[in-house]
């Protein structure tokens, strides 16, 4: 089962992800509603995914710490707009990126790809 680590400011917004990640038999492992606890909780859960919303990061280089403390995780950048943002956060070190209006069919989609996607990655 695919082990999810939710970071937004947005109870809504964590409670509308936790819904589609329980819908695709993922598992919730964790949530943070700031940047401080997503990096001093994350690593405890040892996730296969990080949902993290870009405007959390303070810097371009916090993901990259992110990534450091969770090494094997999946990183999905959450954007409230496909502008600029969208490629400053696959610059940063995103994975995948979902904008928080899409659909929860397309956040499903999304995530499947990205699980998809580590999955061959390891395999290789």
């Amino acid at each position: 089962m695919t082990r999810v680590f939710l970071a937004d400011s947005q109870i809504a917004t964590r409670s509308a992800f936790r819904l589609v990640v329980q819908d695709l038999n993922m598992q919730v492992v964790g949530e943070a509603a700031d940047w401080f606890s997503a990096m001093t909780q994350a690593s405890g859960t040892q996730p296969d995914m990080l949902v993290v919303n870009w405007d959390l990061i303070p810097t371009n280089s916090s993901l990259v710490e992110l990534r450091a403390t969770c090494p094997a995780a999946v990183v999905i950048v959450l954007l409230s707009q496909f502008d600029a943002r969208r490629q400053a956060a696959l610059s940063a070190g995103a994975d995948s990126f979902i904008s928080q209006g899409e659909p929860p069919e397309r956040v499903a989609e999304r995530l499947r790809a990205a699980v998809g996607s580590a999955s061959r990655n390891s395999s290789t």
